[in-house]
């Protein structure tokens, strides 16, 4: 099992940039994709980037493709997800998870067994 711990979220204009950040225990985080999801207010949670194990791969929802980044520091048990030219749309509680071992890049919430509190994002337009 690992345990998450998000970080880095707040309040901040349209068209600015926030970088989250996910501590990881556990002896079996560098072994893991992990991935970031986040859910607005009455909406479903809904996928927006995963990287693999190693960190040589990384997929994103078309959504935030070319704005954000997840990276990885296995060195450190943390992943991190930077995001730019942020809109209100970003808008949402931001959640770390750690993918079942056998999931290189998952997209879906069952393929992950821990998951973070997340972070609160708010952008205002």
């Amino acid at each position: 099992q690992v345990q998450l711990v998000e970080s880095g979220g707040g309040l901040v204009q349209a068209g600015g940039s926030l970088r989250l950040s996910c501590a990881a225990s556990g002896s079996t985080f560098s072994n893991r994709a992990m991935g970031w999801f986040r859910q607005a207010p009455g909406k479903e949670r809904e996928f927006v980037a995963v990287i693999s194990w190693s960190g040589d791969s990384t997929n994103y929802a078309d959504s935030v493709k070319g704005r954000f980044t997840i990276s990885r520091d296995n060195a450190k048990n943390t992943v991190s997800l930077q995001m730019n030219s942020l809109n209100a749309e970003d808008t949402a509680r931001y959640y770390c998870a750690a993918a079942r071992t056998a999931w290189s890049l998952p997209r879906v919430g069952w393929q992950y067994g821990s998951w973070g509190q997340g972070t609160q994002v708010t952008v205002s337009s």
